[in-house]
């Protein structure tokens, strides 16, 4: 039996994400801003008020989760604006990055302390972090963000190396959730069953990779 902790746990994936944990026998710990009736009703440790991009939100993190030895930690949370040239918003792409990239980094470091050898941190990402796979140009926040966070991944896979923590850095397919007004063309559901099992699988001999949910390794 693992300790999980999951962020942004009360929809989409996060949610999906802690049923699949709690049904394999995980102690799941469910960080959220707002609890929602779908993740009380999974009867796992939901921990609310937690904005990852405020100090006061992550010390109620801290704080809850004090004196936990977790194995696993899903950094999902995140954000997606839509920037085009032409109308460049600065605003929303500082909050793409506080949400997608800096919050994750801050998450980490504060936990990576009580999570012991052979510990897993996944990190949702997005292939539109991707460079190279960038072939049609626009959203520039979101993109720019999650190169951030896949950056920040790769240090931290490396410097986490000597502790023997993992670091999975996964783009989940273009999921059925919220954020896509459920326009994608995997389930949530589905999208989980695939992080999860990645997640089971990872290893220090895999940290640092960049993969499809699916199991591609992406590029760069």
């Amino acid at each position: 039996m693992k300790n999980v902790v999951i962020t942004g746990a009360n929809r989409g994936i996060g949610l999906a994400l802690a049923k699949l944990f709690k049904q394999q026998g995980d102690n799941v710990h469910a960080l959220c801003r707002k609890n929602s009736a779908a993740l009380s009703d999974l009867n796992v440790n939901v921990i609310t008020d937690v904005d990852v991009t405020q100090p006061q939100g992550l010390n109620k993190m801290v704080e809850s989760l004090e004196g936990i030895n977790i194995d696993v930690l899903v950094c999902n949370a995140g954000i997606l604006r839509d920037e085009q040239l032409g109308t460049i918003n600065s605003s929303t792409i500082r909050e793409q990055f506080e949400v997608n990239a800096l919050a994750p980094l801050l998450i980490a470091e504060a936990l990576y302390k009580q999570i012991p050898p052979l510990g897993k941190i996944a990190m949702i990402t997005s292939r539109m972090g991707s460079i190279t796979d960038n072939t049609s140009g626009g959203r520039y926040g979101y993109r720019m963000s999650k190169a951030a966070l896949n950056a920040a991944a790769m240090s931290l896979a490396n410097d986490l190396a000597p502790m023997k923590i993992s670091v999975g850095i996964f783009h989940p397919g273009y999921v059925q959730t919220d954020m896509v007004n459920h326009s994608g063309d995997i389930s949530a559901d589905d999208c989980g069953q695939r992080l999860v099992g990645l997640i089971n699988q990872l290893s220090p001999n895999e940290t640092g990779v960049f993969r499809h949910s699916n199991g591609e390794v992406l590029p760069w």
